[in-house]
């Protein structure tokens, strides 16, 4: 009978390549599987910076408010990498969470309307021939140049985007281990083509904030329109982590004063908390360890002041080991103090008699001390101890 581990090594030697094919295969699936779960990959910490974070034993986690506190003129991918960056430097990510209304992410903010209105003249007087681009418009998924952008997304939609409906529809027609090899083949191009859409395509509604967030690691969810359904949302979802232990350092991304009761409950669970807001006189952010705002985040001012507030807080932590707190029942239970007063009062009067009977022994009548003895006296008693010694031999 032959072992499977003997029949592993004979198919090894015999064809390798076909051993490796294999691993290839199962591995590029497995990561296309969580790709198409979760939108997009996790954040893994790679290279000098997974050496920089090991020695870092806090897990972060990372939750925003975007009803509170949205990008609006800034892009959404690069507050959310610059977010990460920052939250990072407390400790090892583990959880970055968005929560916001529907509302939110169907609203185009001022800034990003009047860009776009520039952006749409620009492309008409292109088109006239009135002015022309310093460089050709090129397609980031095949490379080709144009000289208008028109051009460039009629190309997009008519080849790119009609590419990925007809892989979209094979992947959701499939089932079992076809529907994961296809997942396998086409996700990088699947990845490729989100990245070049979300710069040449107009998002049809809002401006790609729920899109942009899933790129960037984020884990987005969509509440109620209803007033504070956000808030309670993040505030159960932040106790439930709390509850299960899974983080020790809390990073909130809001200016509202209702989660300063989670706050005051993740310090009592001896949590480091961190708020990042523009209020900067605000309640929210008296409460917390420590405080940033959007401007500091953005650039790149919380990183290197993070290293100072991560030493404040380990050696907070030595003197909290080292502090020593009196607790009078507890001394009294572990050493018995009552007995130890009855054996010193016992004590006390042994010493007290052996003290008496000593005195009484070396007592004599010659009178008082402090009166001197004349030169007769001292020879007499002299000449006593002479003869007394004389006698004895």
């Amino acid at each position: 009978m032959v072992s499977y581990t003997s029949y592993f090594i004979y198919r090894r030697a015999e064809n390798p390549l076909q051993i490796l094919k294999f691993r290839s295969i199962f591995f590029f699936s497995l990561e296309a599987t969580c790709w198409q779960t979760y939108g997009t990959l996790r954040h893994c910490h790679s290279g000098s910076e997974r050496g920089k974070n090991q020695k870092l034993t806090n897990r972060v986690g990372l939750f925003w408010d975007l009803d509170n506190k949205p990008p609006n003129s800034i892009p959404p991918y690069e507050v959310a990498n610059k977010l990460r960056i920052a939250a990072s430097s407390f400790g090892v990510v583990r959880y970055m969470v968005a929560y916001a209304n529907s509302h939110t992410f169907s609203h185009v903010p001022q800034g990003v309307r009047e860009s776009r209105k520039e952006k749409e003249l620009l492309y008409r007087l292109e088109n006239k021939g009135v002015i022309k681009p310093n460089q050709p418009y090129r397609c980031k998924v095949c490379g080709r140049k144009f000289y208008t952008n028109d051009k460039l997304v009629n190309h997009f939609k008519q080849l790119h985007e009609s590419e990925h409906t007809k892989r979209m529809n094979q992947i959701k027609s499939a089932r079992g281990s076809r529907r994961v090899k296809l997942v396998a083949k086409y996700s990088m191009k699947m990845e490729k083509y989100k990245k070049a859409a979300s710069d040449i395509l107009t998002p049809k509604v809002g401006y790609g904030l729920a899109d942009e967030l899933k790129r960037a690691g984020f884990w987005v969810r969509t509440v109620s329109d209803k007033p504070q359904a956000a808030d309670q949302a993040l505030q159960s979802h932040i106790v439930d982590i709390m509850d299960h232990r899974r983080v020790e350092c809390v990073v909130l991304v809001s200016d509202d004063s209702d989660f300063v009761d989670v706050i005051n409950e993740a310090k009592m669970r001896c949590l480091k908390t961190v708020v990042i807001g523009d209020i900067d006189e605000g309640f929210l952010k008296r409460t917390a360890d420590t405080a940033f705002s959007w401007e500091e985040i953005l650039m790149g001012k919380a990183k290197k002041q993070a290293v100072s507030v991560v030493k404040n807080w380990k050696d907070r932590d030595i003197l909290k080991k080292l502090e020593w707190t009196y607790n009078p029942d507890e001394d009294k239970s572990n050493f018995n103090l009552d007995d130890t007063v009855t054996e010193a009062s016992e004590d006390d009067n042994i010493e007290d008699t052996t003290c008496d009977e000593v005195d009484d022994a070396y007592k004599d009548d010659r009178g008082s001390w402090w009166e001197l003895d004349s030169d007769d006296d001292a020879t007499t008693r002299q000449s006593g101890k002479l003869s007394g010694l004389s006698v004895n031999r």
